[in-house]
């Protein structure tokens, strides 16, 4: 027996146990190269060397083979067994690749401190996929000589069994994949195989002159064996006229028993196929309600804790009275509609400490009655009111089992059968415990999936930005769905910044990856976007700091990016490319759309390589559609398609920009295929008109204060917004002051922009941004910036090529 580690031997079974019909087994896997990538335990301990020593060696230079053992040695059994088979003349055929097929056989090999290993070997080919090429398994048969001589068993077959906790890499996948993988067996005799092994916990040796393929042990083949020679022996004794002595009786006691236990073993690995087919809590829910129903019980009513059915966390600690519990499913084989109205599925309700249920939840031990007697029935129905349960479960068999992994409750089953079928008993709850053991796992799965992935669409979502609909000369909409895969959270994102001069930042950006760490690298990505535009940097500049930025954390971030700034004012787009797919441009004038033919540059994260921009002209009315690949990236399609279709669909007339993106969604979505994430960001450039922009140049005097406040007000009452003329002129009067006062050389610059907002900027060649500082009455400086910040409805400062901006918006009302 050797599945990697002691540990996980059952009680008694120890990888140097001696129990009988039981011999520990050596599992080592050979790559395609020859080279040892498994050495478990068991081949520690039979060949010497440790598993640092054998990993990554040839496999022949570990065991080598001295040759078959002669035909006559003393222990035939395993001299007929190879005999039989006829599958190579030695172990080093399977070894260096000449055989490939099962073989089996004896072999004498040469091991360290040792004289001699004399072991029975069995070589299977994996023929899977992956880089593994044999599966060899070896026991040493002394230990077996021994057993025969010491504990009188007599062994009827020898042959492996293989178990899923071996460990090493792709050990389950095959397991699951035996009939591929020995291509000798059938597919039946594998299921079996796995069900029992799944069962048993454990790879034993079971023994036959006849059997061809691995078999995994039967419970009480020693007890078989022993009980075959005490009917040879009382069929000799009856031979001779005697009476035979009790102790040589046939115990059919123990047939029923064992037919009891196959068949405890075939429901178990029948309810193990039907439960955890996906990650899907509620799914799994009705899996593990269903399997049970009607084979074993005729009712089964899931419970668990609230926290769970929410795809939260819950406290540590045992259950309490306080604890409540949502009935997620029941199952049952009366009338219908019988249980809906009595115990409807969706209720919660906490569970006295008297009942059964308040045992099973805080023991985490099944609980059986054997019968419901009326007085249990009416201390159960106490708690149901209004409604008279006791009907439904009086005289019923009932058995309470905890569903718990990783020694925590997560719910329980109530399972009743009939007053007329036969009572649950002892066997049933080892059967009950089990079942749930395994219902327990698979549901924890489901539901630490569904919590991780609450977590990370929760985290997702708190990084999307809001994007207004509208920002300074442009109407922008935006769409984000989800990838359809496992861990469908991913790292793709969108986001607008305002700029200096009425301009706005567009950003699409897709980080490699799914799960949490993508979506956190996105957030970090994000955020470095959000400063980095906030200084102004050119669009080439910007990727190329961000590249930076992700070298300095770490090699595992690589992201592309798309960044486009627009200008409405220059009617101008000005655009840089870091790996990603090029936007879509749809010119207003005709309809017609063109993908942008920008430098790709290399994705965020590479490292050393040159980023370039471009400039664009624009008309008002043109939109720009920028997405990620998840859009139209299909498996085994040319992405070519894709980037067609989007185009195509982009150029589609839309009565709103919602609209438009709902058309370029169904166009891409409607394919199938798609599994990654898509963000898809569509901008209206609508432009600002020369009649919209007042601009004027102001001398380094203070005398151009004045000017600067009659100038403000002479426009916005042109422009009809005067209403907005003492606010503006004041704030105005208090940034053109500061200006002044602090440039250099340069005149000061003054510019109101009308739009959705009344924008005023005030720009000079001081590089030092001002601070808003505390509210001091006693202060001589500061007060200015105070004055904006309570008056305007958004205010900020930027540094510029040739010193700083600073500005303020009011919202526009015309008169």
């Amino acid at each position: 027996m050797d599945h990697g580690s002691e540990r996980d031997a059952p009680p008694g079974l120890g990888a140097g146990d001696g129990a009988p019909g039981r011999i520990p087994l050596a599992v080592v896997v050979v790559d395609r190269d020859g080279q040892v990538s498994h050495w478990s335990t068991g081949a520690r301990r039979l060949f010497g060397a440790a598993k640092e020593e054998a990993i990554g060696r040839s496999v022949l230079d570990l065991l080598p083979v001295s040759g078959a053992l002669p035909e006559d040695d003393e222990i035939t059994p395993y001299g007929a067994y190879a005999a039989y088979d006829g599958l190579g003349p030695d172990l080093e055929s399977s070894l260096d690749g000449r055989l490939n097929f099962p073989a089996a056989g004896r072999a004498r090999l040469t091991v360290t401190d040792r004289d001699r290993a004399d072991v029975l070997w069995w070589a299977y080919p994996l023929v899977g996929p992956g880089n593994e090429r044999l599966l060899v398994l070896a026991a040493d048969a002394e230990r077996l000589r021994r057993a025969e001589h010491d504990e009188g068993i007599a062994f009827e077959r020898i042959a492996p069994g293989f178990a899923l906790h071996t460990d090493f890499p792709g050990a389950e996948e095959l397991a699951r994949r035996l009939p591929e993988i020995l291509p000798s067996m059938s597919v039946d005799e594998s299921a079996r195989i796995v069900a029992q092994v799944l069962e048993l916990g454990y790879p034993i040796l079971e023994f036959s002159q006849n059997d061809r393929v691995p078999v995994t042990p039967d419970w009480g083949v020693a007890r078989r064996t022993e009980r075959l020679a005490r009917r040879e022996r009382a069929a000799h004794v009856a031979a001779q006229g005697l009476p035979v002595p009790v102790e040589l009786a046939d115990d059919e006691g123990e047939d029923l028993e064992y037919a009891a236990v196959r068949e405890r073993l075939e429901f178990l690995n029948e309810v193990s196929g039907k439960i955890g087919t996906s990650l899907d809590l509620s799914r799994t829910i009705v899996e593990v309600s269903r399997a049970v129903v009607p084979r074993f019980t005729d009712v089964a009513g899931t419970y668990l804790r609230e926290q769970v059915v929410a795809g939260e966390g819950f406290p540590d600690g045992v259950p309490d009275t306080t604890t409540m519990w949502h009935r997620v499913a029941l199952e049952h084989t009366d009338e219908p509609g019988r249980w809906d109205d009595v115990v409807p599925v969706g209720e919660a309700m906490p569970f006295p400490a008297h009942t059964p249920f308040f045992q099973c939840m805080t023991t985490g031990e099944p609980v059986l009655v054997p019968r419901i007697s009326v007085e249990m029935g009416h201390a159960i129905a106490s708690q149901f009111e209004k409604r008279d349960i006791r009907p439904l479960i009086t005289g019923r068999s009932m058995l309470v089992v905890p569903l718990k992994a990783r020694n925590v409750v997560l719910g329980f089953m109530i399972l009743l059968r009939h007053p007329e079928r036969e009572l649950f008993n002892d066997m049933d709850r080892v059967t009950g415990a089990e079942l749930a053991a395994r219902a327990g796992l698979v549901l924890d799965n489901a539901r630490m999936y569904t919590f991780q992935e609450s977590v990370a669409e929760t985290l997702q979502d708190s990084m999307l930005p809001h994007i207004p609909p509208r920002m300074a000369g442009c109407d922008i909409a935006t769409r984000y769905l989800p990838g359809t895969l496992l861990g469908r959270v991913g790292g793709d994102w969108f986001d607008s910044v305002k700029l200096p001069g009425a301009r706005t930042a567009l950003v699409v950006g897709d980080v490699m990856g799914h799960g949490l760490n993508s979506a956190a690298m996105m957030g970090q990505l994000r955020t470095a976007v959000q400063t980095m535009a906030a200084m102004d940097l050119p669009p080439a500049q910007l990727l190329r700091n961000l590249d930076d930025l992700a070298q300095r954390l770490g090699d595992g971030y690589l992201a592309t990016c798309l960044y486009a700034v627009y200008d409405p004012i220059e009617g101008e787009l000005h655009l840089a490319n870091a790996g990603h797919i090029p936007p879509v441009l749809v010119r207003a004038v005709d309809g017609r759309s063109e993908l942008l033919d920008l430098p790709t540059g290399a994705p965020i994260g590479v490292g050393g390589v040159a980023f370039e921009s471009l400039r664009v002209r624009v008309d008002p009315g043109d939109r720009l559609v920028m997405c990620t690949d998840g859009l139209v990236e299909m498996r085994g399609e040319d992405i070519g398609v894709g980037l067609a279709t989007l185009c195509e669909s982009a150029a589609h007339p839309a009565a709103s920009m919602d609209d438009a993106c709902d058309t370029i969604i169904r166009a891409l979505n409607t394919r199938g295929g798609r599994k990654d994430d898509v963000a898809l960001l569509m901008a209206r450039l609508n432009g600002i008109g020369p009649e919209d922009v007042a601009e004027w140049r102001l001398a380094l005097d203070p005398a151009e204060v004045r000017r600067a406040r009659a100038v403000v007000r002479e426009q916005l009452h042109d422009w009809g917004l005067a209403r907005l003329a003492d606010p503006a002129e004041l704030m105005v009067s208090e940034l053109v002051t500061n200006a002044v006062r602090h440039s250099h050389s340069r005149p000061v610059q003054l510019r109101l922009i009308r739009g959705e907002t009344l924008l005023c900027e005030v720009d000079d060649d001081d590089h030092t941004l001002p601070t808003l500082l505390g509210a001091d009455p006693a202060a001589e400086a500061g007060r200015g910036l105070r004055v904006v910040s309570t008056l305007a409805r958004e205010w900020g400062t930027s540094r510029t090529a040739a010193g700083k901006t600073v500005w303020f918006e009011l919202t526009a009302r015309r008169r």
